[in-house]
This record gives structure tokens, C-alpha cells and sequence, in this order.
């Protein structure tokens, strides 16, 4: 099971930019697609983005398109989410996880990790 770590979250005005790292321990990180989602308080987990285990493939929300790009380096296990042009309402806790590309989202297999925090100011 993959330990994953996320790092990279902060205050930041709207249109600024942000770069979220999710750091992945076990030798299974290439092995897996991975994704990013996020959660604002009372509200359920949502989706942001997905990429498979070879990054030749990529899913997104519609509410990021064109704004956010998901990556990855199976050399380092790391998971990377570069965040542009942010909005108030990408405020969030952004949480990494392994899981299946389906449906044009990723379904966690339950592995996550602790989040970080984005505050976008306005």
C-alpha cells in the first residue's frame, strides 16, 4: 500500500499560481494511476484531476480544464499538480490518491494522504 505525503499548499491571491507535491513511498508508485482531489468543509471529496501510470493519459474536472496540469516522475514517486490562474473557489484541502482511470475520473482505491491546505484570496 502506497504512503503518500502532499506538500506545496498556501495563501495565494486569485490568478497566482501554485505547484502541489504528493510524494509516494513503495516501489509500486509507477504501477498505479494517480489523482488529485479536494474537500472544503461539508462538502464531499470532489474530483480534480487524474493521469495514468505512464502520465500518457490524463483526466480533468471541467472546473480546472486549461487552468491545472496533473504530472508525475515515476523515477522520484512524485505526483505533481501545477495549479494556474487559481480562484477564490479553488480553496480547498487537496488530497492525492492511487486508483483505476474510469468513467473520466480516477476511483480511489483508499489510500490518501494527510492533504494540504490552497487558500485562494480574492
Amino acid at each position: 500500500q502506497l504512503q503518500l505525503v502532499e506538500s506545496g499548499g498556501g495563501l495565494v491571491q486569485a490568478g497566482g499560481s501554485l505547484r502541489l507535491s504528493c510524494a509516494a513511498s513503495g516501489r509500486t508508485f509507477r504501477s498505479y494511476a494517480m489523482g488529485w482531489f479536494r474537500q472544503t468543509p461539508g462538502k464531499e471529496r470532489e474530483f480534480v484531476a487524474a493521469i495514468s501510470w505512464s502520465g500518457g493519459l490524463t483526466y480533468y474536472a471541467d472546473s480546472v480544464k486549461d487552468r491545472f496540469t496533473i504530472s508525475r516522475d515515476n523515477v522520484r514517486n512524485t505526483l505533481y499538480l501545477q495549479m494556474n490562474s487559481l480562484k477564490p473557489e479553488d480553496t480547498a484541502v487537496y488530497y492525492c490518491t492511487a486508483g483505476g482511470m474510469e468513467g473520466g475520473a480516477l476511483r480511489s482505491y483508499g489510500s490518501w494522504g494527510q492533504g494540504t491546505q490552497v487558500t485562494v484570496s480574492s
